[in-house]
């Protein structure tokens, strides 16, 4: 797979923290990895490979979480590819410390091909597609056949693909990219975030018509008497 992308980048020091790397046994982790399971028995009869993580509003937690959970895929020994398809407030390269010179919005724009765009990172078989410089018109390129063209060829290349997009309720770009992929993830504060808003991110994604597979629910407490996870998947 290596061999495959022309563009490296030297391992350096993470700019942000991955539980699932940094604190492999911890509680966190481990709730990563029951999110894996229910993602990898979510569909038995379908095969998922493209997968869009999105949240009502910003601040919910989803750049975090599509990082740890494409890093927990990846400790399963697969290429797996994180698409920082947020292109109007994009973090995912800081949180792999990586440059974002040029990235997806490149590639969908005919400026550079797939393979020079893609990087790796400090994580065995984990890529990034960084979101490249802000276009004028991040909705269009993603609804265009360039894009159809560009999930075709990704899914040929990895394992799982991992698209962390803008908030549901801020623009249209999560809803035309989840009608295209396989699957999608709704991030949800729930401590934070009002159900009405929960209620009205499930109905945007139901009428694009795109495949929900779950819920995870971010800084979530259990009772006293439960276990202590603050991080808590649902995966239907």
């Amino acid at each position: 797979m290596r061999s495959l992308f022309k563009r490296k980048q030297t391992k350096q020091a993470m700019a942000r923290k991955l539980i699932v790397r940094e604190s492999p046994k911890s509680i966190y982790a481990e709730q990563y990895r029951a999110i894996r399971t229910s993602i990898n028995f979510s569909m038995p009869d379908k095969d998922i490979k493209t997968i869009v993580v999105t949240s009502p509003k910003s601040g919910e937690g989803k750049s975090t979480i599509s990082a740890n959970l494409a890093g927990v895929f990846s400790q399963e020994g697969k290429n797996i590819l994180l698409v920082d398809a947020d292109m109007r407030k994009p973090t995912v390269h800081y949180t792999f410390n990586l440059m974002n010179s040029y990235g997806l919005s490149e590639v969908l724009s005919g400026q550079y091909e797939l393979r020079d765009a893609i990087q790796d990172t400090y994580i065995e078989g984990l890529y990034v597609l960084p979101s490249g410089s802000i276009p004028p018109n991040p909705a269009e390129l993603l609804n265009s056949k360039r894009m159809n063209q560009l999930l075709f060829e990704l899914k040929a290349q990895f394992d799982f693909i991992f698209f962390d997009t803008p908030p549901i309720l801020s623009v249209t770009d999560s809803q035309i990219l989840a009608n295209k992929c396989d699957a999608t993830i709704l991030v949800i504060n729930s401590r934070q975030t009002p159900k009405e808003l929960a209620s009205k991110s499930k109905s945007i994604l139901q009428h694009s018509k795109s495949n929900i597979i779950g819920v995870i629910l971010n800084n979530y407490i259990l009772k006293k008497n439960d276990d202590y996870y603050s991080l808590h998947g649902y995966i239907e």
